[in-house]
């Protein structure tokens, strides 16, 4: 049974001491620019530098104290881990996490920071999702998975009713869109359910890379698409092969459509976050951006939200993603 909204506000109540709740921000330049109004959810200022936190945090906080003594382990490319890791400081409990070798060293050096147990894979070979099961097995620790659970979506959700609530501040009764990144699918699943409970008006779409968009083929089709991983890509937040069961369930029934961008685009919006709304994204944080940037959908006097879900990103990554966005 998929969450609803009286279970994202629950969730709110759960997390909120442990959460910031980051800033929207405008740019007037950009909105004269494009004749519309942008709305920058910053979730790259949020605790670990992304969204993940929120939806750790609901769950180890609903498992039993007879869990929590079991520990527990997750998978993830680093932002996940870093909530994962940052919650079971938070709640003082063991945390093993399974990531690739290649994911960014700052997602990996923070995870260990927070006193994580790192397991590394290799991506051509192994499979995340076994060896965690394979933990858990031996160990009897609880699995937090990253997106596919409902405490998960709920807690990812409470980004939204405070996304709406920020807005209503300012004044306006709904957006007209909603864009975000879109790996698993369970932010904007739990965002999706949020909107439509409180601004049922809004039209809600996924934005993945380019190579990657198994949502917006499987919202195409009707079902949940497996793509093949062949496609390299520098938002390596978003890279998986098909939408969660649950989420898929949700984001079918209440996102509008799927909408992706190329790296470059995405090099841009990083260099536009950076000078306008004076934030670091990471690639895959910045999809979202980049799609509203380039005009995906039409934008003009319309009010945009705009989800930039994480900023953890290498510094060389980071430099030569700017680069690439000047030489454009």
């Amino acid at each position: 049974m998929p969450p609803n909204i009286d279970d994202i506000k629950k969730a709110a109540e759960v997390i909120t001491s442990l959460v910031v709740k980051t800033p929207v921000i405008e740019s007037e330049k950009l909105n004269n620019k494009f004749n519309c109004r942008f709305f920058i959810k910053a979730e790259t200022l949020q605790r670990t530098g992304s969204f993940k936190i929120r939806g750790a945090c609901n769950m180890i906080a609903n498992l039993t104290e007879s869990e929590k003594q079991k520990g527990i382990v997750a998978f993830s490319s680093g932002n996940h881990a870093q909530g994962v890791a940052a919650a079971a400081r938070i709640f003082k409990i063991k945390a093993t996490i399974v990531m690739p070798s290649d994911a960014p060293r700052s997602k990996l050096r923070n995870t260990k920071k927070d006193g994580a147990n790192v397991i590394l894979y290799e991506r051509s070979v192994g499979n995340r999702v076994e060896i965690a099961k394979k933990i858990v097995a031996e160990t009897g620790a609880i699995l937090i998975p990253p997106y596919d659970e409902r405490d998960i979506i709920s807690g990812q959700g409470t980004l939204g009713i405070e996304f709406i609530d920020q807005i209503k501040s300012l004044g306006i009764s709904e957006l007209d869109y909603l864009l975000a990144p879109c790996s698993g699918g369970g932010m904007i699943a739990g965002c999706a359910i949020a909107f439509n409970s409180l601004s049922p008006n809004t039209l809600i779409y996924a934005v993945e890379p380019e190579g990657y968009d198994d949502t917006t083929l499987s919202l195409k089709a009707g079902r949940r698409i497996k793509i093949k991983m062949q496609k390299k890509s520098l938002c390596d937040a978003l890279l998986i092969e098909t939408p969660g069961e649950n989420t898929f369930k949700i984001n079918k029934k209440l996102l509008s459509g799927g909408l992706t961008v190329t790296d470059y685009e995405t090099a841009i919006a990083m260099r536009t976050a950076y000078h306008e709304f004076k934030i670091i994204v990471e690639p895959g944080g910045a999809v979202a951006l980049a799609a509203a940037l380039t005009g995906k959908l039409p934008f003009r006097k319309k009010q945009i939200g705009v989800i930039c879900s994480g900023g953890n990103v290498d510094l060389n990554t980071y430099t030569d993603m700017i680069f690439r966005a000047y030489a454009i």
